[in-house]
């Protein structure tokens, strides 16, 4: 069988999603496993078992990140296919996993074939991506890439009070060994996560980057006192500054309009009681947009808002930065690659953003990247709902197999390198 006409086997795909899925399993048809926790370590183990069991050398790093590499005929930068296994809380069984299994099925349908490589092909779990538990997100790839040391990785603290390298060493993924030494290029299979394809009734998204990414928490201290006696005037209340920044934040994004988007995802009051005013508020935003530029003026806004709110409120304030990546293009070559294999396989394709972060804009740090986008239903997703068919998985994945051969298998000087 020629290279070019392999194609997946989409039940085995879909078997593959649904033992992991079954890791940490929530009632309702979703999956809890937060980074570094029981139920990852048992999707870490299940992991590794499905890649011994294809035969790849499997490695993981002293961040926790595994690497499954699968021998070629020559030693050589390797094409490296990956993503996550770690959920949100209230996860569904695609977002990352799909990366990761699909990669796996690449390499079991070119061992059920008998075929040889020119370089070799590898396949990537990344620490703690979701930065659900431990951030910032994108924190295994990022240490992999040198963009964060692992001795400050390892000092993290997560939000039910763990160091990262104390629960690394817990579950057993504190390694010793590491990833590719060189990449030719890095592929990432994904769900959409948003609307867009499957409103459009597109097959395939080729994605052209990330947009950039800035989390802050803000933390406003007031002062606690009745709410019944205590005129207005003489208030210092964080709840109120904590609404009135919140309100604000979506009225400057809508005023930027175009990708700007923001997000006020937690929002914690304290002593948090139907009759106190609150004397302490903890909230974060989330600001995200493909351009820097504009990006720079939503943090600025941002800024200025805090300002003006906490000065009219007279409660004070503390801002820490969770996360800052910029925008990220991912590698020309390799995008016109993924839309050229998806039309060859008759599939129609979109060119879009990220609006959600990927360990992809990691790598693309130091080899070429891109990603592969399959659509996702009613766009959801970080959601026990979330969910996408199976003929789009396969379609994503042999989309993934063609471009991999075509970089682990280069004619004519076509690999990236």
């Amino acid at each position: 069988m020629m290279p070019g006409s392999l194609r997946i086997d989409p039940a085995r795909l879909v078997a593959r999603i649904e033992r992991l899925g079954g890791i940490g399993a929530l009632e309702g048809g979703g999956v809890c496993r937060l980074a570094l926790t029981p139920s990852e370590k048992l999707g870490r183990d299940h992991l590794v078992a499905e890649m011994t069991a294809l035969g790849l050398d499997v490695t993981v790093d002293a961040i926790g990140n595994i690497f499954g590499t699968r021998k070629a005929r020559r030693e050589g930068p390797a094409v490296l296919l990956g993503s996550h296994i770690d959920t949100v809380a209230t996860g569904g069984l695609y977002d990352g996993a799909l990366g990761v299994l699909a990669g796996l099925e690449v390499i079991a349908t070119l061992n059920d074939a008998g075929v040889e490589t020119e370089l070799p092909i590898a396949v990537a779990a990344f620490t703690n991506e979701e930065g659900s538990r431990f951030a910032p997100d994108m924190l295994g790839s990022l240490v992999f890439v040198g963009g964060l040391h692992l001795q400050e990785a390892l000092d993290i603290v997560s939000i039910d009070g763990k160091r990262l390298g104390d629960e690394l060493t817990a579950i057993g993924y504190a390694g010793t060994g590491h990833g590719p030494k060189e990449i030719a290029a890095y592929f990432e299979l994904h769900i959409e996560q948003g609307p867009i394809l499957e409103d459009e009734k597109i097959g395939i998204g080729t994605v052209m980057g990330v947009q950039g990414i800035s989390w802050t928490e803000i933390t406003l201290n007031g002062r606690s006192s009745h709410a019944g006696t205590t005129p207005i005037r003489l208030r210092r209340d964080a709840g109120l500054a904590a609404a009135r920044i919140a309100a604000g934040v979506g009225a400057f994004v809508r005023e930027m309009g175009g990708d700007q988007v923001g997000t006020v995802g937690v929002l914690t009051l304290s002593p948090n009681l139907v009759n106190v005013v609150a004397q302490k508020a903890v909230m974060t935003v989330d600001l995200r947009n493909p351009d820097e530029t504009l990006l720079k003026q939503a943090e600025a806004r941002l800024a200025a808002l805090i300002e003006t709110v906490t000065d009219e409120e007279n409660v004070t304030f503390e801002t820490r930065s969770l996360a800052r990546f910029e925008p990220v293009d991912f590698a020309p070559v390799l995008i016109d690659q993924v839309d050229e294999t998806a039309r060859a396989l008759c599939l129609s394709t979109r060119r879009l953003f990220s609006g959600a972060g990927h360990d992809a804009q990691m790598i693309a740090r130091i080899a070429p990247a891109a990603m592969i986008f399959v659509p996702s239903v009613n766009g959801i997703s970080h959601n026990i709902t979330e969910f996408t068919a199976a003929a789009d998985l396969a379609n994503g994945a042999n989309v993934l197999l063609q471009v991999t051969l075509k970089q682990a298998l280069p004619t004519n000087g076509e690999e990236t390198r």
